[in-house]
């Protein structure tokens, strides 16, 4: 019961904080590039990791370290692609298209782990991906490049979320995240540098701890939970940001709401809700 429980609980806090993370990078002013946002991330969460548990042994020294490395490099390579598209996009379409990584996940463990997909899940995949030609308005026009890169990011995390469960039997949640704040680091450290821009008032800082520390926090509880569920399922729980995103996005910041929106928004949702449900049954 204490497992059963843990799980959902972790995945649910997590999808809380990255909502927080969401709007924050949405809130960022344009003078904040997708490279300045992901170096504050991630650099910031690797000072705050080393600076918490880099204390007693070599922080670096985990299990696969090349597997280690490749899930950094597609969980920074999801991060920049998701930020690009919430700066293209309003955030509550952005999230939609992204959160149809659950349904890249469950291919991934196909390709990765020889995890059975059967009739059922094959449709609740192409309902999916149905949803998501939906909200791409079946043009190439328009945002199409923020629609693809928020595609691109849902592919990635998917990839990401399959590689976590590989790495979560012998590595804990601090290595995993510090390899992705590290990779993370290295891909936008050059481009930060090349134009640099600091917080220049309060709230600034504050937007910026806000990322850092929301990220560090709901990553480590993300990591932590699929130590208790399976990747797929561990992606169906997360789903749960994508609707309070989806909401907050609407009632406060404005997004337009559309038909394409609504109808694409509930087969992405509940086919992947679905999946999860198929999923369970074969236990």
């Amino acid at each position: 019961m204490e497992r059963a429980l843990a799980g959902p609980l972790f995945m649910l806090s997590a999808a809380v904080l990255f909502t927080l993370l969401t709007i924050l990078i949405k809130l960022m002013g344009p003078a904040y590039s997708v490279w300045h946002i992901g170096f504050f991330r991630c650099f910031g969460g690797a000072v705050v990791l080393l600076a918490l548990f880099g204390r007693r042994k070599n922080p670096y020294q985990g299990y696969n370290v090349p597997l280690l490395i490749l899930r950094g490099g597609t969980g920074s390579i999801a991060f920049v692609c998701l930020v690009s598209a919430l700066r293209m996009l309003p955030v509550s379409t952005a999230m939609v298209i992204f959160y149809s990584f659950p349904a890249f996940s469950a291919l991934f463990s196909f390709w990765l782990h020889d995890e059975r997909i059967g009739r059922m899940e094959m449709v609740c995949m192409a309902i999916v991906l149905g949803g998501v030609a939906i909200l791409f308005d079946f043009e190439l026009s328009g945002n199409l490049w923020g629609r693809i890169l928020a595609l691109a990011g849902g592919a990635f995390a998917g990839l990401t979320v399959t590689l976590i469960r590989s790495l979560r039997a012998h590595n804990g949640p601090v290595i995993i995240y510090l390899y992705f704040c590290t990779m993370g680091t290295l891909v936008t450290t050059p481009f930060f540098l090349a134009q640099p821009v600091w917080p220049a008032t309060p709230v600034e800082w504050a937007m910026v701890l806000g990322i850092v520390f929301s990220s560090v926090t709901a990553q480590l509880l993300m990591n932590q939970g699929f130590f208790y569920c399976r990747g797929w399922e561990g992606g169906v729980l997360m789903s749960g940001e994508v609707v309070l995103t989806a909401l907050i996005g609407i009632l406060f910041l404005g997004d337009p709401v559309s038909w394409r929106f609504w109808i694409g928004g509930v087969l992405i949702f509940g086919s992947v809700v679905t999946l999860n449900r198929l999923k369970a049954g074969t236990k």
